[in-house]
């Protein structure tokens, strides 16, 4: 299993010649190493309705003629624009054939934000638990640190949990260091910081707390690639 850190939140997630995308905001990123051309893959998944997360979903979906997973008023939204969509909600499960989605809460907002610039409601934000190949991984989506982290924990066997460290809109560095212990994650992605000044982070900092609680920490660089 190879895991892609494209930036921000956006990984992806590639297992027995098959993929998934999980927000993919890569055209508005200037940082970014990959075109959103370039992107190659079976689903696109989405944790909530901020453009920093939805950007690209449905140029992606659409060029690639994949499904984008979504809570049920984001994926209604989606469809309705032309892209395919599974909507789902908080708890289910959707078996992509090579990969197993669940769908989790986090604690955040979600809104579409419109042409206009107008917000409409985009459903309730959620995380998801990948199931694949033998691996399980878990992409908290934008969150705060919240106690049920720890259930999620006794639950599964999480051989990578992908967090967000950028504090200001999600939880910082401190707050995911706990989340990981409550996890009992065997290794981490850090990721959600630097690309907006609010949310500037010394990953490398982070990795080396993880390490010293005995808990791996991978932090990517934009188009780098770690293996399951």
């Amino acid at each position: 299993m190879k895991i892609t850190y494209h930036g921000h939140s956006c990984v992806q997630i590639e297992v027995n010649g098959k993929s998934l995308i999980i927000d993919p905001f890569i055209s508005g990123n200037p940082a970014a190493v990959t075109t959103v051309e370039e992107i190659k893959t079976d689903a696109v998944l989405l944790t909530h309705a901020h453009m920093d997360h939805i950007l690209d979903a449905a140029p992606i979906a659409k060029s690639n003629n994949v499904p984008i997973v979504a809570i049920v008023e984001l994926a209604g939204y989606l469809e309705s624009k032309g892209a395919q969509t599974i909507g789902m909600n908080i708890g289910g499960t959707v078996d992509l054939g090579f990969a197993k989605a669940t769908m989790i809460h986090a604690f955040h907002t979600s809104s579409i934000t419109l042409e206009d610039g107008q917000s409409i409601y985009g459903g309730t934000p959620a995380g998801f638990i990948i199931e694949a190949d033998g691996r399980t991984l878990l992409h908290a989506g934008d969150t705060g640190l919240f106690g049920d982290l720890k259930m999620f924990g006794e639950l599964y066997e999480i051989d990578l949990a992908i967090l967000p460290i950028g504090g200001h809109f999600t939880m910082g560095p401190e707050h995911a260091l706990i989340a990981a212990k409550w996890l009992g994650a065997r290794q981490v992605l850090p990721v959600h910081y630097n690309t907006f000044p609010p949310i500037r982070q010394d990953a490398g900092a982070f990795v080396q707390a993880l390490e010293e609680a005995g808990i791996r920490g991978s932090a990517l660089e934009y188009g780098e690639t770690l293996e399951l």
